[in-house]
């Protein structure tokens, strides 16, 4: 495997040259930030690399090595040697449900043998992404894990856009494969939120949207925790995500606050909520925050016998308006961890895809830092 990593500025590529000396049909070449804006870069890049596998997303912050930019365009060229790789898109249709769009992917995708590994990159506003991935998993089980991330839109939160080849697009997931035996794929996952007040059952909820805590409205309960930050919802939101238990599952996972509707009281949050399950709040600290990527940089480096090459990190955007200037601590402690001869690239998004376990299915997380990492062996 080789990589490379360049960054659109003064209207080129730096290093260009070295790009097209990656080009083949075994070169996935992700492209995250302002991919909407710069429409050279984009044809500029498929210039350079004809064969390749072009992808990417918009985003709330791009990582480039130990590095966290805002409103920049960053390109990481990997040229696998001995994997091979293909990329599908789903659109969104009247007609097909975010689950039967997970299907239809993931049965594309293993009509090829050795498929080891697939990363997703979603539209992160307009699919139904839990159940994307529960549609991913029922068909490929335990055997052929799934990573990725819902694209970003800055703090936004009004349209995110996908990549695939030269074509800018919304309302789209983007599926790529991987195959070989001698390809290595680990992924490691955790937040560092922790969770306060009383344990409350839900007890009305409608995919993602909750609607009563204890038979009382959702909204009030949520604006009595928060204090004078209700004030400054749904931003205020990011901060105090839901931990959310299901009845018979071991793992928990965290949903990010979207948007509230006073008039209803209904909260959306960025994954399903299923009724009948327990959730609380959550808060954190900068410390903490912290410990949790390096907790998810241990589990994937102890989940792989080779040295990392490259690494692809996906972490919330509440996790940033939480670490502020600090934010590129959480990226270093994963470098130390991963190694130096890991290339780090990624986005912060609206949500993150990964198993919380090895044992475990992926599922959609919020407020984590999801880490996929590559070696060719």
């Amino acid at each position: 495997m080789k990589t490379f990593q360049t960054q659109w500025h003064d209207n080129h590529w730096a290093q260009s040259d070295k790009i097209e000396d990656l080009d083949s049909k075994q070169t996935l070449i992700l492209i995250f930030g302002e991919i909407h804006l710069q429409p050279d870069a984009i044809a500029k890049m498929k210039s350079l690399s004809p064969n390749a596998c072009i992808t990417g997303c918009s985003t709330a912050g791009e990582i480039q090595g130990r590095q966290v930019n805002d409103d920049s365009l960053i390109a990481t060229i990997i040229a696998f040697e001995k994997t091979n790789i293909t990329m599908i898109r789903g659109v969104d249709k009247p007609d097909i449900n975010s689950k039967e769009l997970g299907v239809n992917l993931a049965n594309q995708l293993n009509e090829t043998d050795n498929l080891c590994h697939v990363l997703v990159l979603s539209d992160g506003l307009g699919f139904n992404a839990s159940h994307l991935i529960e549609g991913m998993t029922d068909i490929l089980g335990l055997d052929i894990q799934v990573s990725g991330g819902l694209a970003g839109d800055r703090h936004n939160f009004v349209k995110t856009h996908l990549l695939f080849n030269d074509e800018v697009t919304s309302s789209a997931v983007i599926a790529i494969g991987f195959y070989g035996e001698q390809l290595e794929v680990s992924c490691g996952t955790r937040g560092g939120w922790c969770s306060f007040g009383i344990e409350r059952r839900v007890t009305q909820a409608e995919n993602n949207m909750l609607v009563e805590l204890d038979d009382e409205n959702a909204l009030s309960i949520y604006k009595s925790y928060l204090g004078e930050l209700a004030e400054q919802l749904p931003a205020s939101g990011l901060r105090f995500p839901l931990e959310i238990s299901e009845p018979n599952k071991i793992t928990k996972v965290v949903r990010t606050l979207l948007a509230v509707d006073e008039e209803t009281g209904t909260l959306t949050f960025a994954g399903n909520i299923p009724t009948g399950a327990t959730a609380q709040l959550m808060r954190s600290n900068v410390e903490s925050l912290i410990q949790g990527s390096l907790e998810a940089g241990k589990i994937c480096r102890h989940n792989i016998s080779s040295s990392p090459q490259v690494a692809i990190l996906i972490s919330c955007v509440g996790r940033k308006l939480v670490l502020k200037q600090l934010v590129e601590d959480e990226i270093e402690v994963i470098s130390e961890e991963l190694g130096e001869q890991a290339l780090l690239c990624g986005f912060y998004s609206y949500g993150e895809i990964a198993p919380y376990d090895r044992g475990c299915l992926a599922e959609l997380h919020n407020q984590t830092m999801t880490i996929t990492a590559f070696a060719e062996i």
